[in-house]
């Protein structure tokens, strides 16, 4: 991610160097514009990075959460199972099995229960972010390649290709609001 930041900062740098040349020289007033969209497009690519960086961390720090409900889980049932099998050994060796260790195994088995439903949410909590990472991350490739193209159209002097960045910058903006509205 650092590496496309520092590229994209490049390349912005560079074509503002080239557009200020060709401004000076007052030929094509058109470049000024794509100097600017392409500053302002860089400004919605940093903020596209960190809300994708943002839910990436949220995302993670859910599935840590979800794991070690997980690991709860089975600790539970690991204990449950400990606990039924003593009950069958004493049962096997003619002593009666201690009540209080049924009533435990009732309990591990609600808990369970509790703990499964709770570790089923942070599982989909994380999904959730994963997913909406995967969108904000289109949104900065996009912007990307749009400030690329941008830079490329001072250097060819083609206007076509600026319209071509806006067109890479829309969709951009496209993902960048469903990332935070949908």
């Amino acid at each position: 991610m650092d590496e496309l930041e520092n590229f994209s900062e490049k390349i912005h740098e560079q074509s503002n160097e080239h557009a200020h040349h060709i401004l000076e020289e007052g030929k094509e007033k058109w470049v000024l514009f794509v100097a600017l969209s392409t500053a302002l497009i860089a400004v919605l690519a940093a903020i596209t990075g960190l809300l994708a960086g943002e839910h990436a961390d949220e995302a993670m720090l859910a599935q840590l959460h979800a794991s070690d409900q997980w690991a709860y889980y089975q600790a539970k049932g690991i204990k449950s199972g400990t606990l039924d099998e003593t009950s069958k050994l004493l049962t096997a060796f003619g002593k009666t099995p201690i009540a209080a260790d049924q009533d435990k195994i009732k309990a591990n088995k609600k808990e369970q229960a509790t703990i499964k439903t709770e570790a089923e949410k942070l599982q989909k909590e994380s999904d959730d972010h994963v997913a909406k990472h995967s969108v904000f991350a289109r949104g900065i490739t996009l912007f990307q390649i749009s400030i690329a193209i941008g830079a490329i159209s001072i250097i060819v002097k083609r206007k076509s290709l600026w319209l071509v960045s806006m067109g890479f910058a829309c969709i951009g903006i496209f993902f960048l609001i469903q990332g935070i509205w949908f």
